[in-house]
């Protein structure tokens, strides 16, 4: 039986948040299959990307979005204090794309994307590759620090494509399968 709070009151914290250690809980969250995305922002010195399976719709009406990124990273201290960025639905034939902004102590975003064909955003500045199923411009307008990620909900602005064919480049159990 589940214990139950009173209205308004908070709910005890879960062992894990305390830091207890789940046994197999990487395993369990790799058996998610998810696609994968590349989150690009533009601050005014560089641009920066990196690729994020952690993306989803959130609301129809108004259309938001959020993307979840690991709290102590560069792209996420970018976001913390940069409002609009870009989002790419990748393709399978995207999937060296994904492993070159995935790298630890990657150049800046126009260096990876050399040889990739791209234009920059009108809505965010960010710079979004082509070749993907569909690329959205975005504006944050809630940060939530979520343990050691940061959870960036964000208004989609303007969607700049949508493919009409191709598949998705999928993320399950540490790599990238392909479907059928």
């Amino acid at each position: 039986m589940t214990e139950r709070s009173a209205p308004g009151s908070r709910a005890p914290a879960p062992d894990a948040a305390r830091g207890k250690r789940i046994d197999r809980l990487g395993e369990a969250l790799a058996s998610f299959a998810t696609g994968v995305t590349l989150v690009m922002v533009a601050d005014g010195r560089d641009d920066i990307g990196t690729t994020v399976s952690a993306f989803c719709p959130v609301s129809w009406s108004p259309p938001l979005v959020l993307v979840s990124l690991i709290a102590d990273s560069y792209p996420a201290e970018v976001l913390g204090r940069v409002d609009r960025f870009a989002v790419t639905v990748l393709s399978t034939t995207q999937r060296v794309l994904a492993g070159r902004f995935a790298v630890a102590g990657r150049p800046g975003a126009r260096v990876l994307l050399e040889g990739t064909p791209h234009d920059r955003g009108e809505a965010s500045g960010a710079l979004i590759p082509g070749g993907g199923l569909a690329a959205l411009e975005c504006a944050a307008v809630q940060r939530v620090p979520a343990g050691d990620h940061l959870v960036v909900i964000a208004s989609v602005l303007t969607v700049p494509y949508v493919a009409d064919s191709g598949g998705p480049l999928i993320r399950f159990a540490g790599g990238y399968p392909s479907l059928g």
